[in-house]
């Protein structure tokens, strides 16, 4: 696959179960591209968040936030010749942080997140993945990480709704939204080329993919 000269970033974004990761690691073996993956294993707080969302969620959300930022720095200053591809952009931590906070930790968690945002790259495009929330639970088990277990419907129509709201009116890059709920980018090579072809085509602003029945 081709990409423009211009396209250097590319950020795969969504909520749990949208398929952001499996997308970005095709997309960029693909393209020839290096990925950017963001470490959730290394949370110390993501398992407890999971049983006791009150009491663990600041933590958490502040590990997140600082953990990104320092690989969105680190991307910023070594500037890689090859396409990055990216399974979330910086913004996804405040998506999830309006879910998960109080209005209190929220005030203070967007003061911390207006200063670092400042100093970091702008993706040159930017991929929403949707999905139904039925559909993302499925995936969610299927993958069988025991603390995701926890998740349960309403918290992920809440996530879904924080995201719809957030790239509603996005415009900070050019916007490819992509609902994947009946796609199988890794078993049906159709679905993959379909989306190639609106990324090669994209020529900025927000576009909405139609998947082809």
């Amino acid at each position: 696959m081709d990409e423009s000269p211009r396209i250097k970033y590319i950020a795969v974004d969504g909520p749990i179960g949208a398929g952001k990761t499996t997308l970005a690691k095709l997309l960029a073996s693909n393209m020839h591209a290096t990925t950017l993956l963001e470490p959730t294993q290394k949370n110390p707080f993501l398992s407890d968040f999971y049983t006791n969302k009150s009491k663990n969620a600041f933590k958490t959300q502040l590990f997140f936030l600082l953990n990104r930022y320092q690989q969105q720095l680190e991307l910023k200053n070594n500037e890689p010749s090859r396409l990055t591809i990216s399974d979330y952009t910086f913004a996804k931590d405040a998506i999830f942080a309006t879910v998960n906070l109080t209005s209190d930790e929220l005030q203070l968690y967007n003061t911390i997140f207006s200063l670092l945002k400042e100093k970091l790259p702008t993706p040159d495009l930017v991929i929403y993945l949707r999905a139904e929330p039925k559909v993302m639970k499925e995936r969610i088990y299927k993958r069988g990480i025991d603390y995701e277990r926890h998740i349960d419907a309403t918290y992920l129509e809440k996530l879904t709704e924080s995201y719809n709201r957030y790239f509603l009116d996005y415009d900070d890059s050019p916007l490819l939204v992509v609902d994947s709920s009946n796609q199988n980018y890794t078993e049906n090579p159709s679905d993959f080329e379909n989306l190639k072809r609106a990324i090669s085509n994209h020529r900025g602003g927000t576009v909405h993919l139609i998947a082809r029945s």
